[in-house]
Parts: structure tokens; sequence; C-alpha cells
């Protein structure tokens, strides 16, 4: 239940204090110079604690925005199944731009203005053991919703486990609308250029763009492949812990086989993994190499992911229906395969055509009315 006491201050001033004492939790007292505003915070803070959701005012100006990145990084960010590196830079940029603040500080209205201040920025280019490299294009409304995707998901975790919020600001902030995914594809000339000039570079290089656009995996599947994932004599080759979750297994064409057992012959044999470092200890940044070998194939508006986008694509036009463009893909729904759909209706019109053709053989003519 809630009191609500007239007092005098120290300075001789009338002051009322309120007090909520609910049996199984500690008594909260607070004093306010108007009644109005101790009964309305004793009711707030009854109704709270007797939902459940009451969180003390001690523990949101207790922790900044830094120290709940930093706690956050440290414990939970390698149970995520993918993109850990590209989340660990979003929450850079945060802790850089707000980290000072109290969590209860922490408005919708303060992470609006950071995200229009990222919004107005140059997106920066990552660049293997270097500092990234500032571009000469603003951030796209997809980097700036994944952004924000990376401050909530940590925001939440102060609220569901840590303790330290009451609820998550960042909710209440408006996405940014996104443009329709990507269908860039390579020509088969283009293909081709790119090919060449990767095999001119490096063996990795080579290697890794021929699976890219043999089996359409993720960049971060391929880069982490080890040799025990890839089955020669199975003809498959299994990317395990995928984003979705799940392990999934490709099966491996004639010609992706044939490369595959030539770079075995002159791995390193002093790393597990296909990709590796001199040391063999880590794996290689293809995406710097391929970045290069697009200039060079005289490539333009082309990026590492798109190699899935042209697998895909010609597996639509040679008549691979969604769902098994999804299973090769490791997408759970169809949603994101549609983008593909008007590429297997060109295959979907030839069946009807053919379909046509077999069952109305010879023209009938229709009666006059």
């Amino acid at each position: 239940m809630s009191t609500i006491r007239e007092r005098k201050n120290s300075k001789g001033n009338t002051v009322y204090q309120a007090q909520v004492r609910i049996k199984g939790f500690p008594p909260q007292v607070k004093s306010f110079n108007r009644k109005t505003d101790a009964k309305l915070w004793a009711n707030k803070i009854e109704s709270e604690i007797r939902t459940g959701i009451y969180l003390p005012e001690t523990q949101t100006n207790q922790h900044t925005l830094a120290e709940l990145i930093d706690r956050y990084c440290a414990n939970e960010i390698n149970d995520r199944k993918s993109d850990k590196e590209k989340v660990r830079a979003h929450l850079k940029w945060w802790r850089k731009e707000l980290g000072s603040y109290y969590l209860n500080r922490l408005t919708p209205l303060v992470i609006t203005e950071a995200r229009n201040k990222l919004a107005s920025e140059n997106k920066l280019i990552p660049r293997a053991f270097k500092e990234p490299k500032i571009s000469n294009q603003k951030r796209s409304n997809s980097t700036i919703n994944r952004y924000m995707s990376s401050l909530s998901m940590a925001l939440s975790i102060a609220v569901k486990e840590y303790g330290w919020l009451q609820s998550n600001p960042a909710h209440q902030v408006t996405r940014k609308t996104e443009n329709k995914g990507r269908t860039r594809f390579l020509s088969e000339a283009e293909i081709s250029r790119l090919l060449n000039v990767a095999a001119e570079k490096s063996n990795e290089l080579y290697v890794a763009t021929m699976i890219a656009l043999s089996t359409g995996g993720r960049y971060s599947e391929i880069r982490f492949l080890k040799w025990k994932d890839v089955q020669l004599k199975n003809d498959k080759i299994i990317y395990y812990d995928t984003k979705n979750g799940d392990n999934r297994g490709v099966p491996l064409t004639q010609e992706l086989k044939k490369v595959l057992t030539s770079y075995k012959k002159v791995r390193k044999i002093n790393s597990e993994y296909l990709f590796p470092t001199a040391d063999g200890l880590n794996v290689l940044d293809i995406r710097s190499q391929f970045e290069d070998a697009v200039l060079s194939a005289r490539i333009e508006n082309f990026h590492f992911h798109d190699l899935r986008h042209t697998a895909a694509s010609y597996l639509a036009m040679n008549g691979a229906s969604l769902i098994e463009i999804a299973t090769i893909l490791g997408h759970k729904t169809l949603q994101m395969v549609q983008r593909y759909s008007h590429l297997t209706d060109q295959h979907t019109a030839h069946i009807l055509s053919t379909m046509n053709e077999a069952i109305f053989q010879g023209d009938i003519e229709l009666k006059a009315e």
C-alpha cells in the first residue's frame, strides 16, 4: 500500500513524502513539492511492483551505454550465428556517439538524432589489417536499420537479463524504409572475366569465387570453411551452424569438385581452414581481394554477396523452382527468393507452352453467333 505524508524539509518548506510498502519488496520513498505529484508517483510505483515490471531508478542511472555495449560484446555477441564482426562494428559506432549516456537518459529522441547523424555520414569500407576506408557514398536505409537492430539487441538484453532498463527506447524509433533487395547478377561474359582475374590474383580468391557461384553460399559460410566440411568423396559441401541456425549440405558440381581436388593438393598443411592466413591460425579477408578483382575485371556495382544472387538467378533461369532455390540457399521461407520469381516465370511459360501444344492439337474454328 502507499501513503503520503506532509513534512518540512531542511529549509522549512512543506514537502510531500510518498512511501510505497509491499510485502516482499523493499520500501520505496520519494519526496515531492506537490501532493498531486506524490500521489501519481506512488500509484505508478505500486502498480509496477504488483505487475512485476518495476525497476529501481538507481539501476538505470548507474550504468552507461558504453558499459552495456562492453558487457554485451564480452558475454553475448559470440552466441550469434553470424555477422558477429558487423554487429561489433555497429556497436562501436554507437559507443562512440552515445556511450557516455546513462541508460535512463537514452531517450528515443537521443537515439533518433544519432541515427540521423549516421545517415548523414559516408559509409566505411572494411579493409584487411588496415583502418576502414571512407567511401563517397552515404549509408543506405537498410544499413542504418542494421545499425539500429544491433543497438536494439543490446538494449533488449539490458531489459530482459541485466535488469538495467525497464523498457527498450529503440523500439520507439521508426525504422527507415528499405528498397527491395538487390538482384544484380553477372552475365556469362562478366563471370568469365571475373574468374580469370581471380585466378591471376590468388588460388584462394579463385576457389572462393567458384564456391560462391556454384553453391550460393554466404560470405561468412565460405570464408570459414574447413577441409572436413568439403566431402569430395560424397560430392558435397556442408555449411555448419549457418545464419538460420541449421546445417546445410550443397552438392558439388563436377567443375567445382575438380577445382577443389586440385586446390587440396597445394593446401597449407598447417591449417584446417580452406582459406587460412600464413600462420594457419586465422582466415583470410577474401572480400578485400574480391573488390580489387571486380575493379580489374571492369565490373560495376557488384559485391561478394551478389555472387549468391548470381547463383540463384542462374538456377531460376535453368528451371529451378523457388522452393528448390530456397533449399539450396538455406532460406526457411520463400519470401527471400521471391525476387527471382520473374526468372522462374520464363521457365514456367515454357512448360505451359509445351503442355498446351501436347493437349491442343489442331485448330478449331468457333461458330459465328
